[in-house]
């Protein structure tokens, strides 16, 4: 059995003393270093993110690549193995100089990082490279010792007990209990496997009271999993009763592939609660995979902004519009809302001086808002569709139509009671998506827009329009990411696409001078970050209350 988690904090343990130094000259840095040590590891994540872009922008190659192991383990720690070997591929490319010491320690931690990922994909001939080429560069002895007790391990997984016996014979002087234990229990399983007459109880037994004297909870639950297979052919009943206590110690452990690895024993040997244990499995299994799959998502979402950037896709005009009866309509119901935006406008020129500019303000928001926010939507559906609905079409319009009607009346334009708000959000991100722009969202939960009033509701909706709005005129960018946070009462929005971006002299001529207005009436902040390479982040907060 695989001890995952214990070996990545003993790898976060081994690269303390070098991340104090560079927490102290990089504040994000600092930050991912104080999340990971209390085990917040998305939040760790998120900050060694943008540790990494430091880095990149002050051509610190170190600090990148020790920023970009650091999210590796993290990776491989919450079980996206495969986004783990990824990050540590990526932290490679930054470690050049083999010679220099810092870079070597380096090196030794991020092979075997992806020693232990394939080593949990079951893909054991390329854990064996990785953890070779891991020790080129510990020069460490106890580290080494490490080493060759993960080389025994793989090497007992290929079914190559006699050549792991002889790496598990070096790892056996290692100092630290903890690891003089995982040792143990792993020479004493090769020696039984290469030779079946061979007593491994005295070792095995050994190994276990180390453990439960250390209180090594996961050490202890690999020691019920290797004397519960001892017995598997001997004695039924005590491959039982070590299949229980390691089912009772993952558990205590809240280890849910222990778990698993548990129950499968269990429904092999009591065939009494094989349903149970069945039913149970299947329901810790389902979770697991949905847990991972979340943090997979999550991950690849947080390094959305910092993803290599693909080469620009060469421009091309659509055709859609010009070849159905829609630009007609569409032309037609723009030229209309303008007309009604200055009529509306010249009857307001008579009133008091304060309250023409109110209502001015009023009617171009509304009329941005309703009509041609509302116009462009159904224009992106249109662009978007495989098979153009000319009926369909018609109908939202004659919808947009009928909305630009009540603004004549000055009539409220509350957002619809059908769906819950995250899932308008969902929507109106979801439009904008086609085979040349991906949207994503992240933490937009139902929870986060708890007691946020209808009119704030309606404010943030047109925000996320708009900046939707103003992407697909604009940036040219093929990625787009919305994620939400709640604190308390203060929610944050963070907006990033891969455009073209724009400078900050030019922000209030790129229709987003109306958001910023809106951000205001609802007493929120906003603040754009022009300084990327490439792209454009926008970070909104505002007050629930």
């Amino acid at each position: 059995m695989k001890v995952l988690i214990s070996i990545i904090i003993l790898l976060l343990m081994f690269s303390c003393k070098k991340d104090n130094i560079i927490a102290d000259n990089n504040p994000n840095f600092h930050k991912a270093f104080t999340y990971r040590e209390s085990q917040e590891y998305d939040s760790a994540f998120y900050y060694y993110n943008l540790a990494k872009n430091d880095f990149i922008e002050t051509n610190d190659s170190i600090g990148t690549a020790r920023s970009l192991i650091n999210m590796a383990m993290i990776q491989t720690n919450k079980g996206e193995f495969l986004g783990g070997i990824e990050s540590s591929l990526q932290a490679n490319t930054y470690l050049k100089k083999e010679s220099d010491s810092t870079i070597r320690v380096l090196l030794g931690k991020n092979y075997n990082n992806m020693a232990i990922a394939s080593n949990y994909l079951k893909n054991f001939e390329n854990a064996y490279d990785f953890y070779f080429k891991a020790l080129k560069y510990i020069d460490n002895t106890e580290d080494r010792y490490l080493c060759y007790n993960n080389i025994g391990d793989v090497l007992i997984n290929q079914g190559k007990p006699n050549l792991a016996k002889s790496y598990l014979e070096k790892a056996i002087n290692v100092k630290d209990s903890i690891n003089y234990s995982k040792a143990l229990n792993n020479i004493a399983k090769a020696k039984y496997l290469d030779n079946p007459n061979y007593d491994p109880l005295p070792e095995l037994n050994k190994a276990l009271e180390i453990r439960k004297i250390k209180k090594d909870g996961p050490g202890q639950n690999s020691s019920f999993e290797t004397l519960s297979s001892y017995y598997l052919t001997k004695d039924k009943n005590l491959s039982l009763h070590f299949a229980k206590k390691m089912l009772e110690t993952a558990i205590n452990n809240k280890s849910a592939g222990d778990q698993i690895l548990a129950l499968k024993r269990l429904i092999i040997l009591d065939s009494i609660n094989y349903l149970k244990n069945f039913q149970r499995l299947n329901s810790i299994n389902d979770s697991l995979q949905i847990i991972r799959n979340k943090d997979q998502n999550q991950f690849a979402i947080i390094r959305f902004d910092v993803d290599k950037i693909k080469e620009e896709k060469e421009g091309k005009e659509t055709e859609i519009l010009q070849r159905n009866f829609g630009i007609g309509a569409l032309s037609l119901l723009l030229v209309c809302g303008f007309f009604l935006y200055r009529k509306r406008k010249k009857s307001l020129q008579q009133e008091k001086e304060l309250e023409i500019k109110e209502t001015q303000l009023k009617m171009s928001k509304k009329v941005h808002d309703v009509v041609a926010n509302g116009i462009y939507q159904v224009m992106t559906k249109i662009e978007n569709q495989e098979h153009f609905d000319k009926e369909k079409a018609l109908d939202e319009l004659e919808f947009v139509y009928e909305k630009s009607r009540d603004i004549s009346y000055d009539k409220a334009d509350p957002l619809t009671e059908e769906k819950s708000f995250n899932e308008k959000i969902s929507e109106i991100v979801s439009s904008f998506k086609n085979n040349e722009i991906n949207t994503y969202l992240a933490g937009n939960d139902k929870e986060i827009w708890e007691n946020l009033n209808s009119k704030k509701q309606i404010e943030v909706y047109q925000i996320i329009r708009e900046l939707l709005v103003n992407m697909k005129k604009h940036s040219k960018a093929d990625r787009v990411v919305f994620r939400f946070e709640r604190e308390n009462n203060l929610i944050r929005i963070f907006y990033s696409d891969n455009g073209v971006g724009i400078s900050g002299d030019v922000i209030y001529k790129n229709g987003l001078s109306s958001t910023v207005f809106r951000i205001e009436s609802i007493k929120g902040e906003i603040t754009f970050d022009t300084r990327t390479e490439k792209g454009l982040k926008i970070n909104i907060s505002f007050p629930v209350f």
